[in-house]
């Protein structure tokens, strides 16, 4: 089980309430099923973002195959709208 810290951006931001908060999970998938728990808003944000991991995008990869090593930091893009 690694720990690390999530940080919101945007929407996902006022959704959680927070700008950063840490965790434990040994996947993405397991982070994104603790975070969203009794946070529908979150959830419905989450579902629609892209996440980087230590920097690195995730992309079109299974969340439940990316695993998170110690001291990670999960970062949480909404999409964003240009103008």
């Amino acid at each position: 089980m690694a720990t690390g810290k999530v940080r919101y951006w945007a929407a996902a931001k006022e959704a959680a309430g927070t700008a950063e908060e840490t965790f434990e999970a040994a996947t993405l998938g397991e982070l994104m099923t603790k975070i969203t728990r009794d946070r529908a808003e979150l959830a419905r944000v989450v579902s629609r973002s892209s996440f980087l991991v230590d920097g690195t995008p995730v992309g079109r990869r299974p969340h439940d195959e990316v695993v998170l090593g110690d001291g990670v930091t999960v970062e949480v893009l909404p999409p964003f709208a240009g103008g």
